[in-house]
């Protein structure tokens, strides 16, 4: 709060809003009150409440694993069970006086309970450790009070101050990485190239549901498609512990898939295994696929509870085929094979009209036509978007790519809060999705939080090391907002083809540089793209949240001498 106490605070109210508000909702607590930075919250059931805490306190350690410590947030959680006195809206009691101490005795990201709530839990709770720390003596509680403190399997090692101990965590958090090279078509049709290649991307999106996996993006290992490639050059190349090779013979309804799990610094086969079925098993065989690699690699903690429960595939093969081609032409990104994939999308969608991710792929293929303005009516089509995405989510609200097209629909829309809910949910559904990721440092910025965003924007750019040259635009422009202009005008000039918009940008940077021969240059540039190009109407496609962002910006702009 002293360095940053409208920062501090705008952090701290996104992590109610984005964890802990929604956390508490979902295990059935109520909040009773708040006061300043915590919460008196009640819960009918012991599990519940252990349950929640673990969650805030897991998630807040990833939140803050992507953010320099001295932005970190860490909460102290107290638990007890107990009778209460409730008086109107509010509750008092020796319960609630008892759960206060042991909140107090909690350290920075940690949990305490009562042995009442410990006797309750038993054995319950997969991944929840205890540690007896003996009875304590606490103010204003007369009998001493028998504490533990939970050890959730993934906690970081923390040092006694409250901060990381980085050495010893170290070797416990460093995520294994893995990438997922091109599944080889051994059909001897050229036409299951389709089928292969689509697959080979259900599995880096099912192996990047697990939060203790690092997995390359489908973007950067496809550039192997077809090549022999020696396997610690890939190791190199992507900076990964494990790469994944495998092959598909899809013949009419059996497919056969093999796999294997290879060590990238020795070259050693870890794991292999060969998958026969029907079409129609093929979502238990990626299932059983990825649970088996990701149980293999050290330091996971999900596999044992990954499960495709809450999501609902197609039980119509034709369909699930046709999305996977039209994925594949999508990421070809022209406009003859855009138009491909509308027609292969339209028509998994008659086979089954309730196939989610039909939808939602649907909606992603018509908004590549919006960004590069390949449909006739642009409003339409925007509203056509809005339209596939409201049905893809009242089908199936844990389909990530429905979240994070939400997500930059109503950033579009300028509904910063809106937009902010449903990426939380694309990054809970997929946290290693280098679209989600980019997404999240860029929505950062436009919330005020630039140095947040630049993390989460590099961190995207790991994933996916063949990113799209949009990448650094948005890092360009969340260094922009950070004041770091030197740093947002390197990254700019990545940029191979820059458009107006980034000569805008660079002639921003460099009136706030101090250099008006460079700021005159790109401004001359922007008018010579873009004639009619004025200050306030490029402003009104930027989506900050801030007033102060906008007003940076719009004295970059007019210092580099653009028309109002």
């Amino acid at each position: 709060m002293e360095v940053d106490e409208a920062g501090t605070l705008a952090r701290l109210k996104a992590h109610r809003i984005e964890l802990i508000d929604p956390a508490i909702a979902k295990n059935r607590g109520r909040i009773i009150k708040t006061t300043g930075d915590g919460l008196l919250v009640e819960f009918h059931s012991v599990v519940d409440a252990v349950l929640c805490a673990a969650e805030v306190q897991s998630r807040m350690g990833r939140r803050n694993a992507d953010v320099s410590p001295p932005r970190w947030i860490q909460f102290r959680i107290g638990i007890n069970l107990g009778d209460v006195i409730v008086d109107q809206n509010d509750i008092f009691g020796d319960g609630v006086n008892v759960a206060a101490r042991l909140e107090a005795l909690a350290e920075p990201g940690g949990i305490c309970i009562s042995s009442a709530v410990r006797d309750q839990l038993g054995e319950r709770l997969d991944g929840v450790f205890f540690e007896d720390i003996g009875e304590q003596n606490v103010k204003n509680i007369a009998r001493a009070i028998r504490v533990y403190r939970i050890r959730l399997e993934e906690s970081s090692a923390t040092a006694p101050d409250g901060t990381k101990d980085t050495a010893r965590a170290a070797g416990k958090s460093k995520k294994p990485s893995i990438a997922v090279l091109p599944f080889a078509n051994m059909s001897g049709d050229p036409e299951q190239e389709f089928f292969a290649d689509g697959l080979t991307e259900d599995i880096i999106t099912e192996l990047s549901r697990f939060h203790d996996l690092l997995v390359i993006s489908r973007n950067s290992t496809f550039v192997y498609k077809g090549k022999a490639v020696k396997v610690q050059d890939i190791g190199r190349e992507f900076a990964v512990d494990y790469v994944i090779e495998g092959s598909v013979r899809k013949a009419g309804d059996r497919v056969r898939v093999t796999v294997q799990l290879i060590d990238a610094e020795t070259d050693r086969h870890i794991w292999a295994e060969r998958y026969d079925g029907e079409l129609k098993d093929i979502f238990a065989i990626q299932d059983e696929m990825t649970r088996a690699i990701a149980a293999t690699l050290p330091g996971r903690v999900e596999a044992a509870t990954h499960d495709r429960a809450n999501r609902k595939p197609t039980d119509n093969m034709a369909a699930y085929e046709c999305v996977l081609a039209a994925k594949v032409l999508h990421h070809r990104s022209n406009r003859d094979d855009n138009a491909r994939a509308q027609v292969l999308l339209d028509r998994a969608l008659e086979l089954d009209a309730s196939y989610a991710h039909a939808h939602a792929w649907k909606a992603c293929v018509l908004g590549q036509t919006w960004v590069y303005s390949w449909c006739a009516d642009r409003d339409a089509t925007f509203q056509k978007v809005s339209s596939e995405l409201e049905t893809a989510l009242a089908l199936d609200d844990n389909d990530s790519d429905v979240h994070r097209i939400l997500a930059a629909l109503n950033l579009n829309r300028d509904d910063h809060d809106k937009a902010t809910y449903h990426q939380e949910r694309a990054l809970t559904l997929n946290p290693n999705y280098d679209l989600v990721v980019v997404q999240q440092g860029e929505l950062l910025t436009w919330l005020g939080r630039p140095e947040e965003g630049i993390d989460w924007i590099k961190k995207a750019m790991r994933l996916n090391p063949y990113h799209p040259e949009r990448f650094w635009s948005h890092l360009g422009r969340a260094y922009y907002c950070a004041e770091k202009y030197a740093e947002a005008a390197e990254a700019f000039s990545r940029i191979t083809r820059p458009d107006h918009t980034h000569h805008a940008f660079l002639a921003a940077i460099f009136a706030q540089m101090g250099n008006a021969v460079a700021a005159g240059a790109h401004a001359a540039e922007v008018l010579k793209r873009e004639p009619a190009f004025s200050v306030a109407n490029h402003l009104s496609t930027q989506h900050y949240k801030r007033e102060v962002d906008r007003q940076r910006y719009e004295a970059g702009l007019r210092g580099a001498g653009l028309p109002a």
